[in-house]
């Protein structure tokens, strides 16, 4: 029998629309402006920390919708931004470094929804916004750290070839670079050639300074704005790669000026720990113990030459010697896991070839002696006094980890001595990421709310809702009852639209709403050819449902053809593009795939339901 579908294929469409509507319905609920709390690396969030904040914004007549302590973070909802701004201070000034503290935007979907999973879209900066951090690049560090590099392949070269040296350090001339002190002028002379044998490209100059025959060696110019201009590359690199880690679609990190980067999170939700993961400059150093010093001694001020005191994390404190035995610049991959031996966390490391080399020489050596772990991270804080924005630079150097070296260590390793898994996925994260080549701190943040893209998401809306608008009327005007359920179709399309790009937890963009428009349009298209085919079908003097039948056969292939060259168009956009363009190809290509499946088999049902198996004169197209 002609236009009649089995059982299965409409239980098959409702289902489809039911779940469309369902993972469609949290993107009318809204956001609520939020304040998320959560603990650094020695503290942690409790119901005591949330009473006080509480209190103090009821002291200073800020009265939040609700606040609530969930998944170790605090989370308090405001019921407009100006309350959100002032409780963020507040927050700031009462807790201190300890904590850290973000603004966020929190869904207000129920917990109903929450409980499937559907969750509501992510919308770009452009219309829900995000996380905006300026950040920049402490590029003279860089040029010092490549001074520090050569200070240790200057002593290796030199104990190589047996040229005795008194001193090796950087210079603290404002040129900067390496001097070397030697005790004869023929020695100098010898280590000039060979230094410069293998480093053709430093400036080697040599000068008397007191009884000492000194060597300085310095980079140029030119490798100076190579060094800065590598660090600045780098450091780019090494933020998409947390960037990745940490799973935000679709963001922006792009070079501004020439020691600056702004990234953009559009639509992250936890944006404590995004600011904690791309704040923080993390890395391990490995230093041999000085054995035997007395430590209660150094602490008094008198530090043995060729050392230097630490600070342990579990308390106390710790001699260590001033040559680095290994640096995190040589780690390629790192994971988190549990110590086998003692139960508590741990990292594992995976050095690269001439890290390997390097850390097997420096272990043979010092088999049976105490190695250190060194933690250092550097962050920069922003106050406000007076008036004015004060920034201040932290550089935490800690020791976790001190063991005795048993065998000769090389290409993987672990490191114990860490206070939780939490901290040790956060370590690994950070090491797996790739080391920054110099420090770098955020100057700027913002979290962007929705009335700064008000007008785009406004704009937006009005060009969706007068589009489909008018084609409404145009098919109602010019295919009747047929029209009718081409809009049903059109309805339909636009839920699966969206609920898909929620299930995906895609990034809706102002291009993106550019993409929805024009997938309505290829809609009605296809709409267009079915129901043209159709009136053709009954001026040629066809039968209602033999027209109807010819109708959705014959159009079939045609509308596939379009629409397939355009998906292909769309996956070449996607590949090739970036940020907005990927935005807009992604609503191309769900929403070629979902108006196929509107267009022709939920059209074809509803009009199989009104005309099929039916003995009909005449239909209203």
């Amino acid at each position: 029998m002609l236009n009649k579908y089995p059982a299965w294929k409409y239980i098959l469409i409702i289902l489809i629309l039911a779940v469309g509507v369902i993972y469609a319905l949290p993107n009318l609920y809204g956001e609520d402006p939020a304040l998320q709390v959560s603990g650094t690396r020695n503290t942690e969030v409790s119901l005591s920390t949330q009473e006080t904040i509480r209190e103090a914004l009821s002291t200073a007549g800020i009265t939040p919708r609700s606040i609530a302590l969930e998944n170790k973070q605090i989370l308090v909802r405001f019921d407009n931004t100006d309350d959100q701004l002032k409780a963020i201070n507040i927050a700031r000034e009462i807790l201190g470094r300890d904590y850290i503290t973000a603004l966020n935007l929190a869904s207000r979907t129920p917990e109903w929804l929450l409980s499937v999973n559907a969750l509501p879209m992510y919308l770009g900066l452009d219309l829900r916004g995000g996380v905006h951090f300026l950040m920049e690049v402490d590029v003279e560090t860089a040029v010092r750290q490549a001074e520090e590099r050569y200070v240790s392949d200057f002593r290796t070269i030199l104990r190589e070839d047996r040229i005795r040296y008194t001193r090796i350090d950087r210079s603290s001339s404002e040129l900067g670079g390496v001097e070397v002190w030697f005790k004869e002028a023929d020695i100098r002379s010898a280590a000039e050639d060979r230094i410069n044998r293998d480093y053709p490209d430093l400036l080697l100059e040599s000068f008397e300074e007191d009884t000492a025959f000194v060597l300085r060696a310095r980079l140029s110019e030119k490798e100076k704005t190579d060094v800065r201009k590598l660090a600045l590359k780098q450091n780019i690199t090494t933020l998409r790669n947390r960037v990745n880690e940490l799973g935000v679609a679709e963001p922006v990190i792009q070079q501004q000026g020439i020691d600056r980067v702004v990234v953009q999170l559009p639509g992250i939700q936890d944006t404590a720990r995004a600011k904690d993961v791309l704040g923080a400059t993390a890395t391990l150093e490995f230093r041999l113990v000085e054995e035997g010093a007395d430590v209660q001694s150094a602490l008094n001020g008198r530090i043995p030459a060729g050392t230097r005191l630490y600070s342990k994390r579990e308390g106390g404190h710790e001699l260590l010697k001033n040559r680095v035995m290994l640096t995190g610049d040589y780690i390629i991959d790192a994971s988190s896991g549990i110590d086998q031996q003692s139960g508590g966390p741990s990292v594992l490391i995976t050095l690269d070839g001439k890290g390997a080399k390097i850390f097997s020489e420096a272990t043979g050596e010092n088999i049976k002696k105490l190695m250190a772990v060194v933690f250092i991270e550097e962050k920069i804080e922003t106050s406000e006094k007076d008036g004015e924005i004060v920034k201040t630079k932290h550089k935490l150097e800690e020791v976790i980890n001190v063991a005795r070296i048993q065998d000769q260590l090389s290409k993987r390793f672990q490191i114990t001595g860490l206070d939780s898994t939490a901290e040790a996925h956060n370590l690994a994260l950070l090491l797996r990421a790739g080391a920054l080549a110099a420090p770098i701190y955020i100057v700027e943040e913002r979290t962007i709310g929705p009335s700064l893209g008000q007008e785009n998401i406004d704009q937006g809306i009005k060009s969706v809702v007068i589009g489909f608008a008018v084609v409404l009327a145009f098919m109602v005007l010019w295919y009747k009852g047929f029209g009718l359920v081409a809009n049903f179709a059109l309805a339909f399309n636009l839920v699966i639209i969206i609920a898909v790009l929620s299930m995906l937890q895609a990034t809706l963009t102002l291009p993106g709403i550019a993409g929805i428009v024009l997938t309505v349009g290829m809609a009605v298209d296809a709409n267009v050819l079915i129901f043209e085919r159709i009136r053709e079908e009954i001026r040629n003097g066809v039968s209602p449902q033999a027209s109807i039948h010819a109708g959705y056969a014959k159009a079939f292939s045609t509308i596939a053809d379009a629409n397939i060259t355009t998906l292909i168009a769309a996956i070449i956009l996607f590949g090739f593009g970036t940020g907005p363009i990927k935005g807009f190809a992604i609503t191309l290509s769900i929403g070629i795939v979902t108006s196929m499946f509107t267009a022709i088999m939920g059209t074809r049902a509803i009009v199989n339901l009104m005309y099929g198996g039916k003995r009909i004169e005449k239909i209203s197209i």
